[in-house]
């Protein structure tokens, strides 16, 4: 039925599919490490690479995390007796996008839910090659509202991998700043401005150092710090790379012999602005958390120095905060690359860090030990005004507050009511006189929207 082939034929044919899998590597590594100089013909190759993973994306939810929890689903434990409140950001399973909730903590009772449509402000970005990415990767059912802010004035900010969005009560777009791609943390400073992390494109370093390829498309991740006003204008922008370059840190950046060029060198993951004057810090002055170089820097942007930088106690951390006049958090993932991947050794931690003494101790070490707290990537953690410690573990779906004794107040699961458990988007606890305030007045606003 079949006709004999040539062995000779054969051999030929298997030679030649070794050389085309050779070439086709070659073309997507080219445009991973940001080359770019067979244009159209390398870019298809990437994308050709990428369709198992774009059909693994759509038969599953990059958003469920793994059930350590089986049984606890929402909120389990007592009240807060103090007034405060919960920003909770969460990827709804029923709905199928991330939505935040406003919770009064003193009864776990929702005031009022944001539900971004992020296609329709998608839709309205630029056409720029940098956002098409957006367009394409980011959809309402793939996005994150990550690190929700309440405003002043009502509006709520977010951002995730993209642009600076701000919406009011009713969850329509009041504008979006779609200059940079900016991701991770938002605080708001003293003069109710906004501090975010962003992605510069193109890079303020040469093509000889980074290449040319564009963030989230294998190119290289610039991260910059950038004060935008609440109306969404940049006040101030600086490359963090171009920080520790004028700093004499260069070392931080090229200290390491690779093979390849590192596209991620830095991870910015926080920046805190310290909003009061004290012995050791300026009102405008801002800490800066770097993730992959393990490292806490404090910069003062009016002279373009670095007045401070840590490191040793903590690896991978998130979440830098400052707790008073001398004190600052910060929450130690504690996650090291070893043999067998990026793991947590151990548990989390919340480690503080005393000016005035030069020394570094552990916050309530022994709880995170008892209620086995140990996400890898993500992770938030602030001791609050009354010395509790509030702690979000991001890739397992849980939020826990301690008392100042180390005792489980209450915790949160997202769990979905087919039993499934998924991420959170870094939650926020309102406990500050400004922010409940903010809340108060969050009120006047959200009354048309009520559902």
């Amino acid at each position: 039925m079949f006709k004999k082939i040539e062995v000779w034929v054969l051999y030929l044919v298997v030679l030649l599919g070794f050389v085309i899998i050779i070439g086709f590597g070659s073309l997507v590594r080219q445009e991973l490490v940001g080359s770019h100089k067979l244009g159209i013909i390398s870019k298809t190759a990437l994308f050709l690479a990428e369709i198992p993973v774009m059909v693994k994306r759509s038969l599953k939810s990059d958003f469920m995390v793994p059930d350590r929890f089986p049984g606890i689903g929402g909120f389990v434990g007592e009240y807060s007796k103090s007034e405060s409140f919960l920003l909770l950001a969460r990827y709804d399973a029923e709905l199928k996008t991330s939505i935040i909730d406003l919770i009064d903590l003193r009864n776990f009772n929702t005031i009022h839910s944001w539900d971004p449509n992020f296609d329709q402000m998608n839709s309205q970005l630029s056409q720029s090659e940098e956002l098409q990415i957006i367009k394409r990767d980011f959809s309402d059912d793939r996005n994150q509202a990550l690190h929700p802010m309440l405003m002043r004035d009502g509006g709520l900010v977010i951002t995730h991998g993209g642009p600076l969005r701000k919406i009011d009560a009713c969850s329509n777009l009041v504008f979006q700043n779609d200059r940079d791609l900016f991701h991770h943390s938002l605080e708001i400073s003293h003069d109710n401005h906004i501090w975010a992390l962003t992605h510069l494109y193109p890079s303020t370093l040469s093509k000889n150092e980074v290449g040319e390829g564009l963030p989230y498309d294998g190119g290289y991740f610039e991260d910059a710090i950038v004060k935008i006003s609440d109306s969404g204008e940049i006040l101030f922008e600086k490359s963090i790379a171009q920080i520790l370059k004028d700093n004499n840190l260069e070392y931080l950046l090229y200290g390491v012999d690779n093979n390849v060029f590192k596209s991620d060198p830095i991870h910015a993951n926080d920046v805190q602005p310290t909003n009061a004057k004290s012995k050791f810090w300026n009102e405008d002055d801002v800490f800066i958390s770097l993730r992959n170089l393990s490292m806490i820097i404090l910069y003062r942007p009016s002279t373009n120095k670095v007045i401070w930088k840590g490191s040793g106690s903590f690896f991978h951390q998130h979440d830098v905060n400052v707790m008073d006049d001398s004190r600052i958090s910060i929450f130690n993932n504690n996650a090291k690359t070893f043999k067998n991947g990026f793991l947590v050794d151990g548990f989390n931690e919340m480690v503080t860090y005393d000016f005035e003494s030069d020394k570094y101790s552990s916050y309530l070490k022994s709880s995170f030990q008892k209620y086995e707290i140990k996400t890898a990537t993500g992770g938030r953690g602030k001791v609050l005004k009354d010395g509790s410690l509030f702690v979000e573990e991001t890739e397992f779906g849980r939020l826990a507050l301690m008392d100042p004794n180390g005792l489980l107040r209450w915790t949160f699961v997202n769990r979905s009511k087919s039993g499934k458990v998924y991420t959170l988007n870094w939650s926020r606890v309102l406990d500050q006189k400004d922010e409940i305030k903010n809340v108060k007045e969050f009120m006047l606003y959200k009354s048309n929207c009520d559902v």
